[in-house]
């Protein structure tokens, strides 16, 4: 974006204003996918005491009962990060992507002539089976143990902001303020229904 404002192609350049709103929009966008996250994470760890005891833990052993995390902090809250892919998984914010063939193409076997509507139903094919194994639709951080390309039998399973050039810009502010926040609340309560 920040090359945009300075590119010499007419085409590339965005001027001030421009690169403003879309900071406007990161932000927002964040917020809005990091209060979803916080609140399914909140209440899945109600129900889930267990788990909410190994966040506490660890959130402990890293940051103690005050500090507010940073960074760093966050690439060793591994349990945290579990926590947090599996409750994306089961409740992401994005139930689904629609995209248009912009030519004919073919899939596999399967023919998609160009102007066809595609639906990648993000909801059904987190909780999918054949992916994600007989437990896919209970709370099962431990799926996560190995990273996100090991939680299911396809690698790129898990899409709660899309994936590729059409990512969500700002899933990354989302994920460190839902950190930060999940970690002032395990320091500070107990949460339960």
């Amino acid at each position: 974006m920040l090359k945009a404002a300075t590119s010499k192609e007419s085409e590339k350049t965005m001027s001030m204003d421009e690169i403003i709103e879309e900071c406007k929009t990161f932000y927002i966008s964040g917020q809005g996918s990091s209060s979803i996250l916080l609140t399914w994470t909140t209440l899945l760890l109600s129900l889930h005491q267990d788990w909410q005891e190994k966040l506490r833990e660890e959130v402990f052993n890293e940051c103690g009962k005050d500090t507010v995390p940073d960074s760093d902090t966050f690439s060793k809250l591994k349990p945290m990060n579990m926590v947090l892919m599996e409750s994306l998984r089961l409740y992401g914010p994005v139930i689904k992507m629609v995209r248009e063939a912009t030519q004919d193409m073919k899939i596999g076997h399967l023919d998609i002539p160009k102007g066809t509507s595609i639906i990648v139903p993000f909801l059904k094919m987190h909780t999918d089976k054949a992916i994600w194994g007989e437990d896919a639709k209970q709370f099962n951080p431990l799926r996560f143990e190995n990273g996100v390309s090991q939680a299911a039998n396809q690698p790129n399973a898990l899409l709660p902001f899309s994936v590729g050039p059409r990512t969500c810009i700002a899933q990354n502010f989302a994920m460190m303020e839902t950190k930060t926040v999940l970690t002032m609340i395990v320091q500070r309560f107990w949460i339960s229904l």
